[in-house]
Parts: C-alpha cells; sequence; structure tokens
C-alpha cells in the first residue's frame, strides 16, 4: 500500500484503456459503436471487459433501451467524474510533453 492514495486509483482505472474510456465519458454519454471508434486498437472483448469492470466500479452505468435495433448507451457517474476532473491535470501534462514522453529524440545538449 502507498502513503499517496495512488493504489486506490490504479485499482479503478489501471491497466491501457480505463483512463480514456473514463475521459471519453466526460465529455457525455457514448454508445459502444462510438468508444470503438474513438480508441482505435481496443478489441472488442477488452472494451467489454474494462466496461463491465467500471461499471461494477461505479464509475459509469450502462442504459439498455430495449428496443430493436439495440441501443446500449455508457454514460458517466458522479463518482466516476470526480475521478474524471482529478485527471484533468495529467492530460494537460500528457499534451505539454507528448513528443518526449512517446519516445521523440530530442537533441542532447553537451555538457562542458
Amino acid at each position: 500500500m502507498t502513503d499517496c492514495g495512488l493504489d486506490a486509483v490504479l485499482a479503478l482505472i489501471g491497466g491501457k484503456w480505463k483512463m480514456l474510456i473514463l475521459y471519453h465519458l466526460c465529455h457525455g454519454p457514448r454508445r459502444f459503436g462510438e468508444l470503438r471508434r474513438l480508441l482505435p486498437g481496443i478489441s472488442e472483448k477488452m472494451l467489454i471487459q474494462d466496461l463491465r469492470q467500471m461499471q461494477e466500479s461505479s464509475l459509469l452505468v450502462r442504459k439498455d433501451y430495449r428496443q430493436i435495433p439495440p441501443k446500449v448507451e455508457y454514460s458517466i457517474t458522479p463518482f466516476g467524474r470526480s475521478l474524471g476532473k482529478s485527471l484533468a491535470p495529467l492530460c494537460a501534462w500528457g499534451e505539454k510533453n507528448r513528443k518526449r514522453a512517446l519516445g521523440k529524440k530530442f537533441p542532447q545538449k553537451e555538457v562542458a
């Protein structure tokens, strides 16, 4: 256990996709197909698994409209929104440092 609470955060949104799912749901309710398009590279199986885990953690809710064709929508809970707001500074840092964080090489200054 850590002293800073990151263990609790990572228990909820650890892994490759959960933070991105949370980010997209902070902008409004999304259907499953929308999330698939917004997250290139995620498999259908992984998206289903992460959505279920996030629902079990009370970060999001799933609304089934019970219609034909099927319509299911995911939206963020107040608990999830509070976590999403805390990620905003991390998103800003990532935007500012994208090239460096993703491994783009920068010229090294020579040390005299």
